[in-house]
């Protein structure tokens, strides 16, 4: 009895043995079948994430690449507006320079006040006993010289004011937008708090956005009053931001830390070439000194050049020798930075 039920159980294994084994061989290809499905839907998975990948990294290098060139575009735009307002400003008219120097007198009255001038040394000349044929000379030197190395004395030094505090004026309107103020307002801010000529010259600014025009193309106005890069500086980088976009903050406190850079090496530059400028002193006095002390030595030996047409002569050609000396030595001296 007890054999008969092994052996009922064992027919019974076996006979689950085998249906389980026919089902697996049935099932077997469907289950492979959804395997390979599986892997395959995975492998189109991965291969659509790594296609948008690619095309997302392949949008954000053309959307860099458009961008450089539209930015490379409006530098060479601007470059060539500042060249030509840089051409206009070294060959300025006289109204424009007399502007530039910050001086309120109208053209008519420059040219009065040249006349009275040229009069006025013509007539000391004339005074002082000088031969007829140099007072002509005094009178051109002084109306037309004198004034006009007035305007341009003060315009060179409203320049250098200007950019001694222009980078001051920079890190105030770099802190005014971060603190989150507008642009405009930290120039309105500097147009009433700033010394002179800053002041001056951001007040334009703010005039000109009054009378409607926006606040690059009121910046870039700036190099027509104040003739130096770093104002066509300023107005390119605002030009550039608002085209282009970006950290203005970060944009002009690096243009800040340049124009600080740049007046660090004009000092340098002007620190070494001090002793070659005062050795240019030193040899452009000798000849008067010397003449001096031979006058006080001996001045019968000396007199002829001051009393004979021969030694006019030679004190003439020794003049224009003399400034072409000087004028090679300052222009050896004279580095742009």
């Amino acid at each position: 009895m007890f054999g008969l039920e092994n052996e009922t159980l064992a027919i019974i294994a076996l006979a689950g043995i085998s249906a389980g084994a026919v089902a697996y061989a049935l099932l077997f290809n469907r289950i492979a079948d959804e395997k390979k499905a599986g892997r395959r839907l995975e492998t189109i998975k991965r291969a659509d994430t790594d296609r948008a990948a690619v095309k997302a990294s392949r949008d954000r290098l053309a959307e860099a690449a458009k961008r450089r060139k539209s930015v490379q575009d409006s530098l060479k735009e601007l470059e060539n507006k500042q060249r030509q307002r840089d051409q206009n400003s070294k060959k300025a008219p006289l109204r424009v320079q007399i502007r530039q120097a910050g001086m309120q007198v109208s053209i008519e009255r420059f040219y009065v006040i040249s006349a009275i001038c040229g009069v006025v040394l013509a007539a000391l000349v004339f005074l002082a006993g000088a031969p007829l044929i140099v007072v002509p000379g005094a009178l051109l030197a002084g109306a037309l010289g004198l004034p006009r190395w007035f305007v341009a004395f003060r315009r060179n030094r409203r320049v250098k004011a200007f950019l001694n505090e222009f980078p001051n004026a920079l890190d105030i309107i770099v802190r005014a937008v971060k603190s989150g103020l507008p642009l405009n307002d930290g120039i309105r801010l500097i147009a009433n708090e700033s010394p002179e000529p800053v002041r001056t010259e951001f007040r334009r600014i703010v005039e000109a956005q009054q009378l409607g025009l926006s606040t690059p193309e009121a910046a870039m106005r700036m190099g027509e009053t104040m003739p130096c890069p770093e104002a066509g500086f300023f107005g390119i980088v605002i030009q550039i931001q608002q085209q282009a976009g970006g950290n203005l903050s970060e944009a002009l406190g690096n243009l800040s830390r340049v124009l600080r850079d740049r007046k660090k090496m004009k000092a340098k530059i002007q620190a070494l070439s001090m002793e070659a400028k005062a050795s240019a002193v030193i040899i452009g006095a000798l000849p008067f000194i010397v003449a001096f002390l031979v006058y006080l030595s001996s001045p019968n030996y000396i007199m002829p050049l001051f009393t004979t047409s021969a030694g006019h002569l030679i004190l003439l050609v020794s003049g224009v020798w003399m400034a072409i000396g000087i004028f090679v030595m300052r222009s050896m001296m004279n580095f742009e930075v």
